[in-house]
Parts: C-alpha cells; sequence; structure tokens
C-alpha cells in the first residue's frame, strides 16, 4: 500500500432501490493521484464509471473526472449523481454541489428527495446511418409492423429510433460487430429509442458502448443530454418521464430548457471502504 488509502463508494444511480440502476464507483481524496493511477482503479473497479473527486476550489466548486474501464470520457450523468449524492448524502455537505468537468460547469440540486442534475444539452441532428450499424444492432431488414429505423447524433451520442418499445427490448446486438462500426467523431455510443409503452413513459432507451468497453449501459445519464431535446421536440413537452430499459433499469425525470437539460433521479449507497492507493 502506497501513503493513506482513498475512500470509496459505490452508489446505484437512478433507482430508489439498491442493485438497481447504475453502479458507479466514487473515490474522494484523490487530488494527487496521476491519470494513469486512476485508470488502474477504474479497471480495477471494472463499472462502467469510476468518478474521481478532488477537493473544493474557490467558490467550493470541484473538479469531477470520469473513467471507464479503458478510457477517460467527457461526461458521465449516472456517475455525476452518484458523486452529488456522496457528498450531500454521505459527506453531509450543504447543496447545491458544483462540479468543474470537461463538458463545463455541471450544478447538482435537492428537488423533493431526488437530486436535479443541470447539464448541457447536445441536440442532435439527423445523418446518414453509418455502414454496418443497423446489422450490428439485429435491426436490419425488420419485417411485420417494424418501422425504417431514423439516425440521429449530437457531438456525443447517437440515436436510432425505432417505432415502439417492444422493438427496443428486442435489440439484440452483436457487440463484436458493433464495436467494429465507426461513429461519427466524439460520439460515445448508441442509444436505440422509441415512445414508451404505457401512458405515464413518455420514452424509453437502452445504450450500447463496446468502443468504451461497456456493451450496454444500465442507465445513461449523458445519453439523456440528447433524448431529451429529440424527444422534447417529437413529443412537444418540455418535461418527460424516461425510462431506460436495461436488465437493471432505470427511471428518471428529464426536463428540456434551451441549451441545457435537467436529469432528476434518485440514487442509493450499497458499498464503502477504503482502497489502496496505486504506486
Amino acid at each position: 500500500m502506497t501513503g493513506r488509502g482513498i475512500p470509496y463508494y459505490t452508489v446505484d444511480a437512478f433507482t430508489d432501490t439498491p442493485f438497481g440502476g447504475n453502479p458507479a464507483a466514487v473515490c474522494l481524496e484523490i487530488d494527487d493521484l496521476s491519470d494513469s493511477a486512476m485508470a488502474q482503479i477504474a479497471a480495477e473497479m471494472n463499472l462502467s464509471e469510476t468518478a474521481f473527486v478532488y477537493a473544493p476550489g474557490g467558490g467550493g466548486e470541484r473538479r469531477l473526472r470520469w473513467f471507464t474501464p479503458v478510457a477517460e470520457v467527457p461526461l458521465c450523468g449516472h456517475a455525476t449523481l452518484a458523486s452529488a449524492h456522496v457528498l450531500l448524502r454521505e459527506a453531509g455537505l450543504p447543496q447545491p454541489v458544483r462540479f468543474r468537468s470537461l463538458s463545463g460547469p455541471l450544478l447538482v440540486s435537492e428537488e423533493s428527495g431526488r437530486l436535479r442534475m443541470d447539464f448541457p444539452a447536445n441536440p442532435p441532428g439527423e445523418v446518414p446511418m453509418p455502414v454496418g450499424l443497423a446489422e450490428a444492432l439485429g435491426i436490419a431488414g425488420g419485417g411485420g409492423d417494424a418501422r425504417p429505423a431514423a439516425f440521429t447524433t449530437s457531438g456525443k451520442v447517437a440515436l436510432v429510433v425505432l417505432g415502439t418499445e417492444a422493438e427496443v427490448l428486442s435489440v439484440r446486438p452483436d457487440f463484436g460487430a458493433l464495436g467494429r462500426v465507426r461513429l461519427p467523431g466524439g460520439v460515445m455510443g448508441v442509444a436505440v429509442t422509441a415512445p414508451g409503452a404505457e401512458p405515464e413513459v413518455d420514452f424509453v432507451s437502452r445504450f450500447f458502448a463496446p468502443w468504451l468497453g461497456v456493451d450496454e449501459d444500465p442507465v445513461t445519464g449523458v445519453a439523456h443530454t440528447t433524448l431529451t431535446p429529440y424527444w422534447s421536440a417529437v413529443l412537444g413537452k418540455a418535461e418527460m418521464a424516461a425510462r431506460q430499459r436495461s436488465a437493471r433499469g432505470g427511471k428518471l425525470t428529464v426536463r428540456a430548457r434551451g441549451d441545457r437539460v435537467e436529469l432528476v433521479g434518485q440514487a442509493v449507497t450499497v458499498a464503502s471502504g477504503t482502497m489502496v492507493r496505486p504506486g
């Protein structure tokens, strides 16, 4: 063990039930860690995201970074929610929590027992679907009542829009083939989405990112920075109920606010401890 240990928490985000939603690791007291040490820790945790929260700087703002098991990413919603949950609910810090990230300032506040995140919106524009994507997702040539899929992308997330929730649930990607598809530059993964089948659910999605070492992400905040402006324009609604239909599942309220989006959800701590500090 090198020096003092690193306090860490494992938090399930976008759920009020342990072992649901999307798990993220949150590491504190990491200001002296190198990038390679953070990468080592993220690989060891082997979750879709590990968040590294720095000590507060001027004005109480904290730098926040996110690593998948194989790469640093510019934005992660569920690990931001997990980090704010740790600071507010475990450390007892006052709200709001202010983060500084590769995607600019991020603000997290309490809202009726949930946490509200203020993120930059990433609205999409329709472009031709990348070669091989439909085949890798297993949606090419669908018969019956299936509608042709539409492809649209922002600078961070691509959307494949299907006609029904049942079609979203039936997607069975070939992850080897999917990881070889060339996405537009900067795009981290693909969300497959459709209107919700239940009256109280506006839209559903699933998110795939084998390019970052995450085949299917359970609940993906960054995807909703693109899903929210897309579905807001389609449905003519500023506030919507969203569900991610992974095996673990997750739920959130989303709001379109011009060039920003609000993502509202809950989180639950499932583990905490002290980690060996990499040498």
